[in-house]
């Protein structure tokens, strides 16, 4: 043990630049010959054999009535295209757990077909994982843990996760990185920029989206997962802003076990949070488990400005103990405090009815641009929350305004900004979970409560600064001793009154 303990500190401060995962973002498709062409007709073919097979089933051309096989179709449609990403390999495994639990936007049969690429990821090699441990930790596995299963208990799209046990005696989780996983996803990446580039001359058929940009967003985000040291540091960050809360867990990490491709936590037990059954029979309500998820992420979107990017099914777990368990810290994103202001307003705008304010915040967050017509646009937003101005806020969900405006955005000048991709992702992610555990969910009646919360506190900050600056400096800006002098002797006048005084009594 005491030759993995030495290296602890360059584990945590530095892990070794020739081990860590780098996103080339000038490798280009011709670069790669026949086989990035390939490639990329593999990728167009798949994706375009789909939206045939969907337009004919929506023109009604099959055989039979349309009503009696909906059901059977659609979850034939679900099972082609989860085994086509699985052929496509681990970059697009990765984009279908990003929609798995799209409830927002996907029908029950595909969120229900997709959400099995979390757990049913091909496995690589056991031989080939435990090299790649050894390599990486730099020790044989015998002198690393005391045992290790010669199964793992789960395969994601960037690596395996075998259950072992340290010679300490604790149980813990050894998360191994796929070989050679640098190489195949820049070479994707490069192909999908390719066709990015290519389909930009087609105004028409990508307008509302920054395509390469969210692909530069994507890449630079799965990289940053790629880099187990990294994912270890997020856990630690997020242990921090919810220490106070009870009801949340982060799984402990054993530092002297991590490497940029090998990760070792905590093993921790538990139910999934979409398995409603199981929940119900421990006597948890699981309606209660999604508004617990719901307030975890206002307060990592709106409060902390750090958020787990990636919260389906499989990296949430209520243990045994009835806490939340958060999982696979690798993608992470973060906001700036001007943006969580933003949101805020955005926020209140809507619960408010407010539309020339909302189509200020649309300006703001640039999902319209500074020099857009704001009373032409005024009449958009408008037409396009019409619908809602007389809905009780519970009634109101993501699914129908992402509906709405996924049709205005073809046909007026807003885009999706791709710095904002992985909050609208985390947000329909969250509400896709809800509607799964609670057909009731909302969740703009979740949020109302807490974002007034953080609201007060973002303003009490506000007034609190500016009042304190308004006592102690005056109008020259210079700094007002006998004022803080006068504040002083209040704050020791209360103290003494609050705690000194009583307890002389």
């Amino acid at each position: 043990m005491s030759l993995v303990q030495d290296k602890i500190p360059q584990l945590i401060e530095a892990a070794p630049a020739a081990n860590i995962a780098h996103y080339n973002a000038r490798e280009l498709i011709k670069g790669h010959g026949v086989r990035g062409w390939l490639r990329a007709f593999h990728i167009i073919f798949t994706f375009a054999l789909y939206q045939i097979f969907v337009f004919v089933y929506h023109r009604g051309w099959f055989v039979g009535k349309k009503d009696e096989s909906e059901e059977r179709h659609l979850r034939w449609q679900a099972q082609w295209i989860s085994r086509q990403l699985l052929k496509l390999g681990p970059t697009f495994i990765k984009i279908g757990q990003a929609v798995s639990t799209r409830a927002d936007l996907l029908p029950l049969a595909y969120v229900k077909e997709l959400s099995k690429l979390q757990d049913s990821v091909p496995q690589f090699p056991h031989d080939e994982a435990m090299r790649i441990i050894e390599r990486e930790l730099e020790a044989p596995v015998d002198e690393l843990y005391a045992e290790i299963d010669s199964q793992p208990v789960a395969a994601a799209s960037l690596g395996q996760v075998y259950r072992a046990r340290l010679h300490a005696g604790e149980t813990v989780a050894v998360k191994v990185q796929r070989p050679h996983l640098e190489d195949v996803i820049n070479f994707d990446l490069a192909v999908l920029r390719g066709i990015a580039r290519f389909m930009s001359r087609f105004p028409k058929l990508v307008r509302g989206i920054d395509w390469e940009g969210t692909l530069n967003e994507f890449a630079a985000t799965i990289f940053e997962e790629m880099d187990y040291v990294q994912e270890g540091r997020n856990a630690e960050t997020f242990r921090g802003h919810f220490n106070s809360w009870r009801e949340i867990y982060v799984p402990v990490i054993h530092w002297s076990h991590v490497s940029p491709r090998v990760l070792t936590m905590e093993f921790i037990e538990g139910t999934k949070v979409l398995d409603v059954q199981t929940l119900t029979e421990r006597g948890v309500n699981p309606p209660d488990v999604v508004k617990l998820i719901a307030r975890t992420y206002l307060k990592q979107l709106l409060e902390d400005g750090f958020f787990h990017a990636d919260p389906h099914p499989g990296n949430l777990r209520v243990m045994n103990d009835g806490r939340l368990a958060f999982f696979d810290f690798g993608m992470v994103g973060r906001i700036t405090p001007r943006m969580q202001n933003l949101m805020i307003d955005a926020f209140f705008h809507i619960v408010e009815r407010d539309v020339k304010g909302l189509t200020q915040d649309m300006i703001n967050l640039n999902f319209l641009a500074q020099t857009v017509d704001r009373d032409s646009i005024r009449l958009v937003v408008e037409k396009l929350f019409s619908d809602y101005l007389n809905l009780k806020l519970g009634e109101v969900h993501f699914r129908e305004l992402t509906y709405e405006l996924a049709d205005v955005v073809y046909e007026y000048p807003f885009t999706i900004p791709a710095n904002f991709t992985y909050v609208m992702r985390a947000i329909m992610t969250l509400e896709g979970i809800g509607l799964t555990l609670d057909p009731n969910f909302s969740f703009f009646d979740v949020a109302k409560p807490y974002a007034k919360e953080f609201m007060l506190k973002r303003e009490g900050r506000q007034f609190r600064d500016a009042l304190i600056k308004k006592l102690i400096y005056g109008e020259n800006h210079e700094i007002q001793w006998d004022k803080m002098w006068k504040l002083a002797k209040i704050a020791v006048r209360m103290v003494y009154e609050n705690w000194v005084a009583p307890l002389a009594r």
